[in-house]
């Protein structure tokens, strides 16, 4: 055990002797990279920790923060109910949006990858779209409208379908059955341009050698060749589909109302919002953002798990 202790201490040492030699030798490069790297130690590791911290305290704002310990992660798990609503509403998008918009936004790249410019240039609009224009889901507020006078609601009035307009925002059966679909639109541009870009990328002449070495269909070339060859735009769009499935609230909030009807389009980010910017317990929700991270973090180390089998 000693010799193979003294090994690893050799070995360790080693790394470090050569990590400093080449710290040393780009010392020129590091100089130019430290701006972004403080930069990011302020505006992202520093707010990161600073919420870790905040989640053990009791903190307003205005008076001086209060160490409480677990307190707020007992409250949040286990007598906040609202949160659990949170908690079920937040994967159940992520649960459909992720994956599928993930899906769809790499289905629709790779199959208008070989159309005509003109109609390749028509599906990057409308997938892209709702990320040119934020508040793009505005329109859904008019098309779902609660009364006559929205579309749906005036179009199933007028063919007979229907007697009295359906509660589509405001019923809480019907809200996330709403909700969802138009998140999924409005998530298909987040790694959709990496999806196109990565597979312009790609040289066409590896192509030609796998099928020499026995591809013999689009579905084993797009496994063996196309997915990891861009397995780099795959992680992008993996880790922006997560991040845009978990951090779901301005729809809620602007097509279901803040608070939404029994609480049935509440999010963890529009709870946190809630505990954070309209009552400013900002400890409370601190420990929400730490259990939100954490669950970003667990979810993107299953699709890099996940990517790592691609073409195995």
């Amino acid at each position: 055990m000693s010799d193979l202790w003294k090994k690893y201490k050799e070995k360790r040492l080693l790394q470090l002797s050569d990590a400093w030699h080449n710290a040393k030798t780009m010392k020129v490069c590091y100089l130019f990279l430290l701006p972004y790297a403080v930069l990011f130690f302020i505006f992202f590791i520093l707010p990161v920790v600073n919420s870790i911290y905040y989640g053990f305290t009791n903190f307003n704002m205005l008076e001086k923060a209060e160490f409480i310990g677990l307190r707020n992660y007992i409250n949040l798990f286990l007598a906040d109910e609202v949160f659990q609503i949170a908690v079920k509403n937040t994967f159940l998008v992520a649960i459909i949006v992720g994956p599928v918009g993930y899906i769809m936004a790499f289905l629709f790249a790779w199959l208008i990858n070989e159309l005509p410019k003109w109609i390749r240039a028509v599906v990057v609009l409308f997938c892209y779209a709702p990320s040119i224009a934020g508040q793009a889901f505005l329109i859904f507020a008019t098309i779902f409208r609660d009364d006559a006078a929205g579309w749906v609601n005036g179009w199933l009035i007028k063919w007979g379908f229907i007697a009295q307009p359906i509660l589509f925002f405001t019923d809480p059966h019907n809200v996330m059955k709403v909700i969802i679909p138009i998140q999924l639109w409005m998530s298909l541009g987040a790694g959709f341009l990496s999806f196109v870009a990565g597979l312009k990328g790609i040289d066409k002449s590896m192509y030609e050698a796998g099928y020499i070495d026995g591809i013999q269909n689009r579905w084993q070339e797009l496994w063996f060749i196309t997915l990891p060859s861009m397995k780099p735009m795959l992680l992008f769009g993996a880790v922006m589909a997560i991040t845009n499935a978990f951090s779901v609230s301005d729809v809620p909030r602007a097509l279901a109302g803040y608070p939404s009807t029994d609480y049935a389009a509440r999010t963890i980010v529009t709870h946190l919002f809630d505990y954070g910017f309209t009552r400013f317990e900002m400890g409370y929700a601190s420990a929400i953002a730490t259990v939100l991270f954490l669950a970003m973090i667990l979810c993107r180390k299953l699709f890099e798990a996940i990517l790592n089998r691609v073409g195995k």
